[in-house]
């Protein structure tokens, strides 16, 4: 019987690494001794118990808290500032051990407003660690991505190898759930590599954890056990029961995926006894998650049923949305499988929207494959091909070598893209019109009873009404028009949908402004803003200029087209002219603030032409956008380049200057061979700079 198979990936990711690795200190006995001997001064006694604790709090949850309480105590009686910050961070670690996301994430503001007042930057960059750990426990990667990064830079900052190492770690952790494995991967090994310079393998076990996933997401199975049990071998050497519990969990998928569904259950079940044993609910919840998956598998659905039910219970009960995201996914391919497919469907459904909003992209492969197949049970083939094209394109997505920036939008179905055609500003006017006919026609009946003088205003109310509604309507075009591309919009006008389509040769324009984190810690968010909005708009001015079509901005990055949709023979030129322009309007700037004192963008521009796809996606806020290996290539040119100059890839250099050497002076160009130059993710490439003589 072809039955809906249950989530590995999911299961996987379930057990990413969260949090600094903790390690049972050998000096424990000592640091004991000194904390119990009041003559020690009141830093040591507290350093002392900061060690005794840090050491414990994944195998002694409970015991690490009530000795926090007892060192937040001590600190605010010895009135120590920063000790009782880091007295609130382990509290919060025991809140977060449990579950209790809402407490922890209190707990960790608290710490984070003491190192604040204490102008201390490693407790800070500590105390945002923490924050952005919860974040991503429910799912909010965006927010912990952003705090990651934050505190990445702040210990480069203070060239701290080991914070570092951790960061990269973490930072690694949120671009996996989103999908995007090689940079991930990336910081995977610089985590690694930074740990090996400073002798401090044990700190490697989040990384190597971490790197498994990343690895079995590539289905490459055999390396995800290397650095699985590599991972295991550290936890079990520092005593650290909760990683030991979920590298279990881990390979339990593993072996579930390589359909050994004895040894996978049996892997899962020694991680539940495990995580039990240490009072750690949210390796409880995943555990009882992947047995359930692994039940599923070997076709036992109604046992497989309980389990998930027990995780979905727990995961409610601490306000996890992700995880109550996963137990309903879990629960739709067990339904569908007992033949309970109304039922299957409410919960897929329910399962897809919520790992949409949150950009998980495995996650949204899985559930739109389940959701596929359960349609096609129920004869509803229209609706399994559109969660069967999901399918393929989050696979595509996370199977890529170089993912695409950013995080996909949510809800990409056919019929969706008509839905949200329907709820257009068009078709509001285009009601609103009915609605005034209905209204005159009424008004007109009065009319005929009350005489000529009731019709004669009526004509002149219907008159401004007609004219209100013509605006609106032609508002309503104008937004639309400023979405999508004109052609883009009247066929969606005219179908009810817009294909993607292929366009053989376009060229794909990339910025970005270097200086741009750095300015975000000296401006505010108002000045930030206003500053980013005049170069954006000074942007969009340019590439209208040229006919060039903006596909979006991304944070600080901007990026447009030329040649599409719409092909033209002119796009390499009018790109080119664009970008010089661009940088010559930045630079202006730099030049006024300069002048003023005040802080200053810089731009890097990178050009790469190439063939694309093109089309919609989304039903809220859809917009036109592209997909390829060139745009890819364009973001290496930009990301390759220097600031103040415009670098472009050799297809681009073919053709402006096949233009140049036909005498044109619209492309009257100067070009600085760079030859080849290491392109992240695409190896050696030739480079050039250009420059308008």
């Amino acid at each position: 019987m072809n039955t809906p198979s249950h989530s590995m990936k999911k299961a996987l990711l379930l057990v990413i690494f969260f949090g600094p690795s903790v390690v049972l200190p050998q000096n424990m006995d000592s640091a004991l001794t000194i904390w119990n001997d009041p003559a020690k001064p009141d830093s040591a006694r507290l350093k002392a118990i900061e060690t005794v604790i840090t050491g414990i709090q994944y195998a002694q949850i409970d015991s690490a808290e009530k000795l926090a309480n007892l060192m937040h105590a001590a600190a605010t009686k010895a009135a120590l500032p920063l000790s009782q910050a880091k007295a609130l961070e382990l509290k919060g670690n025991s809140y977060y051990l449990r579950g209790d996301n809402t407490k922890a994430m209190a707990t960790y503001i608290q710490a984070l407003g003491l190192y604040k007042e204490q102008r201390n930057a490693r407790g800070i960059a500590g105390a945002l660690d923490d924050m952005a750990n919860v974040h991503g426990q429910l799912g909010r990667f965006d927010l912990s991505e952003e705090l990651h990064r934050k505190t990445l830079q702040i210990v480069t900052l203070l060239n701290d190898t080991q914070a570092m190492a951790k960061d990269n770690n973490n930072l690694g952790r949120d671009l996996l759930y989103k999908g995007d494995l090689t940079q991930a991967s990336e910081h995977f090994l610089n985590s690694i590599k930074l740990n090996g310079l400073i002798g401090n393998e044990k700190d490697n076990l989040n990384s190597y954890g971490n790197l498994s996933v990343a690895l079995a997401q590539q289905k490459d199975f055999p390396r995800a056990l290397h650095y699985a049990e590599k991972a295991l071998e550290i936890a079990r050497q520092n005593n650290n029961k909760g990683a030991e519990a979920s590298l279990l969990m881990n390979m339990g998928g593993f072996a579930v995926e390589m359909k050994d569904h004895e040894k996978g259950l049996e892997l899962h079940r020694l991680a539940l006894a495990l995580n039990t044993e240490i009072g750690n609910q949210r390796g409880v919840m995943a555990s009882e998650f992947n047995i359930g998956e692994a039940l599923g598998d070997m076709e036992d659905h109604v046992t497989a049923v309980q389990h998930l039910q027990r995780s979905l219970e727990i995961a409610r009960a601490m306000k996890d949305d992700y995880q109550v995201a996963a137990a309903l996914g879990g629960l739709a391919g067990a339904y569908t499988a007992l033949g309970e497919f109304d039922k299957g469907v409410d919960l897929g459904e329910t399962a897809l929207a919520s790992f949409q909003q949150m950009g998980s992209v495995v996650d949204i492969e899985q559930a739109a494959r389940v959701l596929s197949e359960t349609y096609q049970r129920m004869g509803r083939f229209d609706k399994a091909f559109r969660m069967y094209q999901l399918t393929v394109q989050m696979r595509d997505s996370v199977m890529s070598e170089e993912n695409q920036r950013g995080v996909l939008r949510n809800e990409y179905g056919i019929e969706n893209i008509k839905r949200a055609l329907a709820d257009s500003l068009e078709f509001v006017a285009e009601k609103a019109i009915q609605q005034k006919e209905i209204q005159k026609q009424k008004i007109i009946r009065n009319g005929f009873v009350g005489g000529f003088a009731l019709v004669a205003l009526f004509a002149g109310v219907f008159l401004f009404q007609r004219n209100r509604i013509s605006k609106e309507k032609a508002r309503s075009e104008e937004l639309l028009l400023n979405i999508l591309p004109a052609e883009v919009a009247e066929e969606l006008k005219a179908k009810g949908e817009a294909e993607a389509v292929q366009i053989d040769l376009v060229t794909v324009l990339f910025t970005d402004f270097k200086g741009f984190t750095a300015l975000s810690e000296i401006l505010s968010p108002r000045e930030l803003v206003k500053d980013l909005n005049e170069c954006f708009s000074g942007f969009d001015r340019i590439t209208s200029k040229y006919g060039i079509e903006k596909i979006k901005t991304i944070g600080d990055a901007y990026m447009a087209a030329g040649g599409l949709p719409t092909p033209n023979t002119t796009h390499a030129i009018d790109v080119v002219h664009a970008a010089l322009e661009m940088r010559d309007f930045v630079a202006e700037g730099k030049a006024r603030k300069m002048a003023a004192g005040l802080p200053f963008f810089e731009v890097r521009i990178g050009i790469h032409t190439g063939p694309v796809v093109a089309g919609i996606v989304g039903v809220k806020k859809f917009q036109y956008d592209i997909w390829g290996d060139t745009v890819n290539t364009a973001s290496r040119m930009e990301s390759s380049g220097e600031p103040g100059m415009v670098n472009i890839s050799e297809a681009t250099y073919e053709l402006v200057n096949k233009v140049k050497k036909s005498g044109s002076e619209e492309a009257a160009y100067t070009f600085t061979p760079r030859g080849k130059v290491q392109a992240k993710g695409k190896g050696e490439m030739e480079m050039y700079f250009v420059e308008k003589v």
